[in-house]
Parts: structure tokens; C-alpha cells; sequence
């Protein structure tokens, strides 16, 4: 029996200096000290032993047994800390997901869209991809009109296009719906334009409220409340003279710079102002395109740039960086944290 566990060791020890895996350890514990292993047997005949011999025995495979056992742990620890198997480090920490968050353009549009929400707005949406006429002439502007070379446009065959404005969206909207109308209309709009300050494709919100005796103090008191919700209490404001073809009078509203707080700087041109929207009264012509008779009801129209808003809110210089996806600039802006 002495001469059988001596064996046993030595066949253990060839096995063990075999194993490239993790996973034959196991294999080879079970193979020496499982139930049926080759230990098990060999104690089996212990029952065959005299008296005398049976303590030395016994000692014998006890002392085998802890050898089996420590090397196989021993075996263990290696693999844990040697170089790495198979292009795989597995003493390196575990690489930690970033998680996703909202993007800045969609954050600054919730915000937007939750204030004139709460002003008694409701949102409505339509096609992106347009005909001419609820793009163009129902909103005043026919053929040949030198307004629409303010806006570049991408055409498609058969009087399509991508719309330049959510704009149509107001007019599909007088066209189905009983006044009043108190709508603002969030989407994205196109334009062949592409610079630090101009995008092909970008996001606006407009607004429009049509009902008997709005005048343009509501449309004051509306951007004032917006504007001062957006960028706080203090924001002085101003309203200059301006032209849209579908609202007259027109005008552009202009906040104080938020850099150098109206002293003047690079950013405003030194003026110590930033332009941030266009709006002004809905010209009579449109009216009579959706059925409405301008005798007898007045509104208001009003548009803004979403990702002019994030730039002046945010104090971002390029509009590329929006679409880009370099998450070293979108995490500045996640409202989940990433780490």
C-alpha cells in the first residue's frame, strides 16, 4: 500500500505539471480525490491492514491528501496572477460601461417645449419632407418671391422639399383646426448652409396664437415670460424692426449678452447684445390661404433656433460640435452623469 500512494504522487505530480487550464483542475481534483478517485481506492484497503500497520498507513495518506490538496490550490492562485492567457490580463479591473444620456439639443428642446407647455401651448408636429405650397406660398411667399433666397433650399422632384421651417406646420394646422389656435410647433428643418454657426440640418421651435383681440403685447408678454423663464429674471430685452413675409410687423428679439453681461465682447460683437428669435403678427395674406377672415381674429407668430438657444445657453461657439458625437463634449452635458 506504501508503494501504491508513492506511485499515486508521482502520476499526480506528472498530471498536475500538464494542466494549461483553469478548468483541469477540477478535472484532476476529482480524478485523485473525488468519490471514486485513485486515493478513495487505495484507502479503501485499509480494512485489509493488520493493527500495527494501520497508523502508519493512515498517517501516510492524510500527509498525501493535504500534498494533493495544496497543490492543486497552489495550481489555482497561478492562474490568477501569471501573464495573460490568450491576449486577456485577468488581474486587470473590469472596464467600467459608460452610460448613455440625452443629448444636449434634446434637453434644451424639453426645456423649451415644457415652457410654453406651461404658458398654454400645445404641440404640434407635421412632415419634414414638404410641397412648395405649405412651405412657401401659403406662408406668403410665391414664386419668384427674393425671400426665399434667404433660405437655401434642398428640392426634390414633383414640388417637394425638406421643409426650411416648421412654419407649414402652423399653416396645416389653421387649414383643420377651430380656432383658437395657441400651437408651438418643434421639429427638425433643412438648409444648404454649413459652417461654425450654420447646420444642414438643425431644430426650431415656432409658435403661433390666433384668436379675437390678440395684440402685440400678448406676444411681449409671452417671449419676456420665455425668455426670462429660460435665461433668468434679469435678461434685459429688446424688440428691433424687422421683415418676414408672413408677419407684419416683424420683429427680431434681441437679449443681453450673457458673456460680458451688456459691457461688450467678442461674442456680441461688442454690441452687448445677442439676437435669439423673429417673430411678429401674423400678416393678413396668410389668412385668407387657410379659409380665416382677418376681419375678425388677429395672432401672433413667433420662431427661435434651437441650437442657437444651446450655444448662447451653454457658451458654445460651433454648431459642428452638436453632430459630432465626441462624447468629451456631450458628457458636459449629461444629466446622468457619466463617469
Amino acid at each position: 500500500m506504501e508503494k501504491q500512494l508513492e506511485d499515486l504522487k508521482t502520476a499526480f505530480c506528472e498530471d498536475l505539471d500538464h494542466i494549461r487550464k483553469p478548468e483541469e483542475i477540477e478535472l484532476l481534483r476529482i480524478q485523485y480525490l473525488g468519490r471514486k478517485g485513485r486515493l478513495t481506492s487505495i484507502l479503501r484497503q485499509m480494512g485489509t491492514l493488520s493493527a500495527e500497520e494501520r497508523p502508519r498507513m493512515g498517517a501516510l495518506s492524510n500527509t498525501l491528501k493535504t500534498f494533493l490538496e495544496g497543490s492543486l490550490e497552489e495550481k489555482t492562485r497561478s492562474f490568477s496572477t501569471e501573464a495573460p492567457v490568450s491576449g486577456i490580463d485577468v488581474t486587470l479591473p473590469g472596464r467600467v460601461l459608460r452610460r448613455g444620456s440625452i443629448h444636449v439639443i434634446n434637453q434644451v428642446m424639453a426645456e423649451v417645449e415644457g415652457i410654453f407647455h406651461n404658458l398654454g401651448f400645445a404641440t404640434a408636429t407635421g412632415p419634414e419632407v414638404e410641397d412648395d405650397y405649405h412651405n412657401f406660398e401659403a406662408l406668403n411667399l410665391p414664386e419668384n418671391h427674393p425671400a426665399r433666397d434667404m433660405q437655401a433650399t434642398f428640392y426634390f422632384p414633383e414640388g417637394t422639399l425638406l421643409r426650411t421651417h416648421t412654419s407649414p406646420v402652423q399653416i396645416r394646422v389653421m387649414e383643420s383646426t377651430e380656432l383658437p389656435v395657441r400651437i408651438i410647433s418643434p421639429g427638425k428643418v433643412y438648409r444648404c448652409d454649413f459652417d461654425i454657426s450654420h447646420s444642414p440640418m438643425f431644430h426650431q421651435v415656432e409658435g403661433l396664437w390666433v384668436e379675437e383681440g390678440i395684440s402685440f403685447a400678448h406676444l411681449k408678454g409671452v417671449l419676456y415670460e420665455f425668455i426670462h423663464t429660460l435665461f433668468g429674471p434679469d435678461i434685459p430685452l429688446r424688440f428691433r424692426a424687422s421683415f418676414f413675409p408672413f408677419t407684419e410687423p416683424s420683429a427680431e428679439v434681441d437679449m443681453g449678452c450673457i458673456i460680458c453681461k451688456g459691457k461688450g465682447c467678442r461674442v456680441c460683437g461688442n454690441s452687448g447684445w445677442l439676437e435669439i428669435l423673429g417673430c411678429g403678427m401674423v400678416d393678413p395674406e396668410v389668412y385668407r390661404f387657410v379659409g380665416i377672415d382677418p376681419e375678425k381674429v388677429t395672432g401672433f407668430a413667433f420662431g427661435l433656433g434651437i441650437e442657437r438657444v444651446a450655444m448662447l445657453k451653454y457658451g458654445i461657439d460651433d454648431i459642428r460640435l452638436f453632430f459630432e458625437n465626441d462624447l468629451r463634449f456631450l458628457s458636459q452635458f449629461s444629466t446622468k452623469g457619466m463617469p
